[in-house]
């Protein structure tokens, strides 16, 4: 396994950060100034890194006491698959393992990665929201 430093810090060059995006074809990577504002400003930004190389990252909002939502987890297509994205979830889990509610929305490829960690469907919800984007 190759060595990667996963830590929270918010010193990371928005260059770097809409690459991730870009390489994950995520729509928000259409917005940079804003996606960049999201993400430092978040409650949380952990991040993954090969060298000086941006390769993961995830973000957390929260109320600082019993809620917190997990947003975005991304890890460079290049690297998934090697246990990035549960280095970082297993850093957010444990910043928030007292709060009340953990939680997420998972579409995809992602749902078996977030069971696999330990997240379920919560009871009878049903996911909404007003989506800019086209890739869900």
């Amino acid at each position: 396994m190759m060595d990667i430093a996963v830590s929270e810090r918010r010193d990371i060059e928005q260059s770097s950060i809409i690459d991730l995006y870009k390489a994950n074809e995520w729509s928000s990577a259409k917005k940079p100034n804003e996606l960049y504002k999201a993400l430092v400003n978040s409650h949380s930004l952990i991040s993954a890194w090969d060298n000086d190389k941006l390769v993961g990252l995830g973000n957390a909002i929260s109320d600082g006491y019993l809620v917190v939502y997990y947003p975005h987890l991304l890890v460079h297509p290049d690297y998934q698959g090697k246990g990035i994205g549960q280095m970082i979830m297993k850093k957010m889990k444990e910043k928030y393992a007292n709060f009340h509610m953990q939680m997420l929305t998972a579409d995809g490829r992602a749902i078996d990665f977030y069971k696999k960690i330990g997240f379920e469907k919560a009871g009878q919800t049903e996911p909404m929201w007003i989506y800019d984007g086209k890739e869900h």
